[in-house]
């Protein structure tokens, strides 16, 4: 739950900076001679692409909690039991030969979102985070197709 708390209180945030700069960039514009007109205009842009960040982030977070939840129902979500180190990470090693279990799980069922989900969660405990991106967003579109 705190990781959800974490996730509004942040994106609130963002939400307020970007409207504080789009609010300067509307009265760069205002100012009404070509340099401002020029910098408000390049000032928007920044808005722009926050809150589309910021959308694409909600719909990527929000159809993996959907397939977490639809995993968990089934009874095949992975259990956390990963040996960790004295600081609380979890131990390479450890996630090492689960991930190989995982990939293998992966390319003998290219086509189960069940198996590029669990890939995912193997790649972000091998602190793979690029990796378990894509292979979560593999799962959400394929997912989507059945």
């Amino acid at each position: 739950m705190s990781a959800k708390i974490t996730y509004f209180v942040t994106a609130a945030a963002l939400v307020v900076y970007l409207a504080l700069v789009g609010s300067r960039g509307v009265m760069l514009i205002q100012q009404g001679s070509l340099l401002t007109v020029t910098f408000g205009l390049a000032v928007l842009v920044l808005p722009g692409v926050g809150v589309w960040f910021l959308w694409k982030n909600t719909r990527f977070v929000t159809k993996a909690n959907r397939l977490a939840a639809e995993l968990d129902a089934e009874g095949g979500l992975p259990v956390d039991d990963l040996a960790r180190t004295p600081s609380g990470r979890i131990d390479r090693d450890a996630a090492d030969e689960v991930f190989a279990r995982r990939r293998a799980e992966t390319e003998d069922s290219p086509n189960d979102w069940r198996c590029w989900f669990r890939l995912a969660i193997a790649y972000r405990d091998a602190r793979d985070t690029p990796r378990a991106r894509k292979a979560m967003q593999r799962a959400i579109t394929l997912h989507d197709r059945t």
